[in-house]
């Protein structure tokens, strides 16, 4: 996920520092849709406190999934209140071992109250517990921003919505750790 134009990549960065490393490795997305069998198996946990974005993000991510051949059956949502119970929610799916992905969606909007402080950042960091905790990928799709309209903007239809970005994300990360050597038990 690239934030703006001015942030990305250079063309040909990635096999310029292949030609001078050992081993390089990058995920595709639409290798990760290919990936594990057949088919990744996606779980999308959903909050639906700001669920007017969080629909908008869903739409994106399940476009994603489709563009790049992900089956429909190969994905699951599981919806929950709001971004506070995203983390518990990917845990329980992450460690189901059924899933290769979890994206996590939300929207936390700042407003007069500290409310954003309490959610956001726990939220953040209790998905990215349950990453490193049972070695799934766990894709932060929650906006974090100052106001609706700025969470419209980023929820709009098209490859700039952050569902969107958040499954191409998902099937990087499952495309990537297939290419690489398996987690010690």
């Amino acid at each position: 996920m690239t934030s703006s134009d001015d942030t990305a990549l250079s063309p040909g960065a990635l096999e310029g520092i292949a030609a001078r490393v050992g081993r390089s490795s990058a995920g595709r997305p639409e290798d990760g849709a290919s990936a594990v069998g057949g088919g990744a198996r996606i779980a999308m946990v959903c909050a639906k406190f700001n669920g007017g974005i969080t629909e908008r993000l869903l739409h994106g991510a399940l476009e994603a999934l489709a563009e790049c051949g992900l089956p429909s059956a190969n994905v699951e949502v599981a919806w929950v209140p709001g971004a506070f119970e995203l983390p518990v929610t990917a845990s329980r799916l992450a460690a189901s071992g059924r899933i290769d992905a979890v994206i996590a969606l939300g929207a936390v909007i700042r407003g007069d109250t500290a409310h954003f402080e309490y959610v956001a950042g726990p939220c953040a960091t209790g998905l990215a517990q349950v990453a490193l905790e049972t070695g799934v990928p766990v894709v932060f799709g929650v906006l974090t921003t100052e106001d609706v309209a700025q969470a419209l903007a980023r929820s709009e239809k098209g490859a700039d919505n952050k569902g969107w970005e958040a499954a191409c994300t998902a099937l990087e990360m499952v495309d990537l750790l297939g290419r690489l050597p398996a987690r010690p038990d």
